[in-house]
């Protein structure tokens, strides 16, 4: 029965790490991970020590990455701190008002819109907003593949052990 308790405990972490991966407020990769150790618990599945470890590392770095990425491609493009904050504020907003494409051009048009109040120049706007988004993108797509890689590995070790 608690076995039970704990796989539902894990795909329903699961569920939120995936979600994670879009919205910017919740840690998707940690999550998921989270959700793997969850399933470590149960007397089903027995995870290599290494494993978890090598699993723990990768998590980490995607985690960074995300959070650098954005910066580091603004960074590049010479945009600034108002690009970066618009971006994130049009992804909730395009999140909630135009799902689910919102989520995809909310950040480059928060970004755009935070550059052009900055420097009123609209092709360093353009570049800046640009730079926001596909640091999105990236970062997202990262997260993305790691937990996916997650829910499959959960669900294979599951079906596994029955």
């Amino acid at each position: 029965m608690i076995d039970l308790l704990l796989i539902t405990l894990g795909a329903l972490l699961l569920l939120l790490g995936l979600l994670g991966c879009i919205l910017p407020v919740i840690p998707g990769p940690p999550i998921s991970f989270l959700a793997l150790l969850v399933l470590e618990l149960t007397g089903l599945v027995d995870f290599d020590n290494q494993f978890l470890w090598t699993l723990f590392l990768i998590m980490a770095i995607v985690t960074v990455i995300d959070y650098v990425f954005p910066i580091w491609f603004v960074r590049k493009a010479g945009g600034s701190r108002k690009a970066l904050v618009g971006s994130v504020i049009g992804l909730v907003i395009g999140l909630f008002a135009f799902p689910p494409l919102g989520i995809i051009i909310g950040p480059f048009v928060g970004a755009f819109v935070g550059e052009l109040m900055q420097t009123n120049d609209t092709t360093k706007a353009l570049k800046g907003g640009l730079a926001a988004f596909m640091g999105f993108v990236f970062g997202t797509l990262l997260k993305l593949i790691f937990s996916g890689y997650a829910i499959w590995l959960y669900f294979h070790e599951i079906w596994g052990s029955l």
